[in-house]
């Protein structure tokens, strides 16, 4: 039997899951919370296997259930059912320890299969927020592969950074606690390294290649 607890402020939403899960056969609810505050008291003695968790919840939020949860459960499998489809929420939520991520709007079916999916050790997600995490894990690897192409060091990406704010050679020295010296050796590496002969010009080259 898969015992499921349910964290949702809307009582018609929750009833409506809990008559879900108690009347699929191998499934059963243990526990249906309209906040996390009681949820979480009642935690050290619940016995369940899959929490459905909203985000947006009085109090304390969804979020910061999941890592109060963690504490109490580390291993706990907290599968998120929200409107939110955010990319912010949702890597806000799969961080703090979610191991999965559905919208509300997610058919009874596909709910029941993922909080199946996420017992056995997998992290179900609506279509939708797996093809964000793809593309967000995309531009971060693009962006990695861009800097260790261009052979500047995170310290001469800073630099850059701060270059292109418009700050003096000595408002980036205290920004980033070096020296003015430093801060010259490391605009002449940039320099070398970008092959450009000018502030601007390596403000304008790192902003095409995506650097900055």
């Amino acid at each position: 039997m898969l015992k499921v607890s349910i964290i949702e402020d809307n009582n018609t939403i929750r009833e409506g899951l809990a008559a879900l899960i108690n009347g699929t056969t191998g499934y059963s609810c243990v526990g249906s919370f309209g906040d996390c505050e009681s949820f979480l008291a009642k935690l050290s003695s619940l016995d369940v296997d899959v929490v459905l968790m909203d985000i947006g919840l009085p109090g304390i939020s969804g979020i910061d259930g999941i890592v109060r949860a963690k504490k109490i459960k580390p291993d706990l499998n907290i599968l998120m059912l929200t409107i939110y489809e955010d990319s912010q929420s949702v890597f806000k939520a799969l961080c703090a320890g979610a191991c999965g991520y559905l919208v509300k709007k997610t058919p009874p079916s596909r709910l029941l299969e993922a909080i199946k999916d996420a017992f056995e050790g997998g992290a179900p997600m609506s279509s939708l927020i797996a093809r964000q995490v793809i593309n967000v894990f995309q531009q971060t690897q693009g962006k990695v592969q861009q800097e260790e192409d261009s052979g500047l060091s995170s310290r001469e990406i800073e630099v850059l950074t701060s270059l292109s704010d418009g700050n003096n050679y000595q408002e980036i020295a205290d920004r980033l606690f070096i020296s003015v010296d430093t801060v010259r050796h490391h605009i002449r590496n940039i320099y070398r390294k970008l092959h450009v002969h000018s502030q601007s010009e390596a403000v304008a080259k790192a902003i095409r290649k995506g650097l900055i």
